[in-house]
């Protein structure tokens, strides 16, 4: 019985001719259903890793870079932070006005570098809370390049796991472990 069960529930979910899953009812009641709510599941995660990663690394290795010319583990965070309201303000939100250009190079204690993630992945979170499907399709323009509002929420998530990947491998070279690793 147990075989029979999953091979029905595996057909459904490949789209057999006439079946339509639950998820697909979804999308046509509502299209943020679906993929949207799975970029919050996916947008929750990297959050909740990054802060956890950084609240785990002593604050004398935030000032820590591997090399000479590369960013130190506070300007990363802080480059994540800072690429966050500047990626969500071209989407509509307004970049903070407290946020200035330096901050990158120039906030390095581990307190205030929490506060600036915390702040940027918390303001990610509710635009896109608040987003409504028809304005994701809106045309932007980023560095030049075309692009809609989804593509920037899409860009956002990418930026922060490729820089969460980065800060994994300092946490290691520092002799930080990752919390939720073994």
């Amino acid at each position: 019985m147990k075989r029979f069960v999953l091979v029905v529930v595996t057909f459904g979910l490949l789209g057999l001719p006439g079946a339509r899953t639950a998820q697909a009812q979804a999308k046509e009641e509502d299209p943020l259903d679906g993929l949207w709510q799975e970029y919050d599941g996916e947008w929750r995660h990297v959050s909740q890793q990054l802060i956890a990663l950084a609240e785990a690394t002593p604050e004398d290795k935030f000032t820590w870079r591997p090399a000479p010319g590369v960013r130190s583990t506070s300007e990363v965070y802080m480059h994540i932070a800072m690429a966050n309201f500047y990626l969500l303000s071209i989407t509509g939100p307004k970049m903070p006005e407290d946020l200035k250009e330096g901050m990158d190079t120039s906030v390095t204690s581990k307190a205030e570098v929490i506060k600036w993630l915390k702040r940027s992945l918390e303001a990610v979170k509710q635009a896109h809370l608040a987003a409504k499907w028809e304005n994701m399709k809106r045309k932007v323009t980023v560095m030049k390049r075309d692009a809609t509002v989804e593509g920037m929420y899409l860009r956002i998530l990418v930026h922060d796991n490729e820089h969460m990947g980065q800060l994994i491998a300092y946490a290691r070279m520092t002799g930080v472990k990752p919390p939720w690793s073994n």
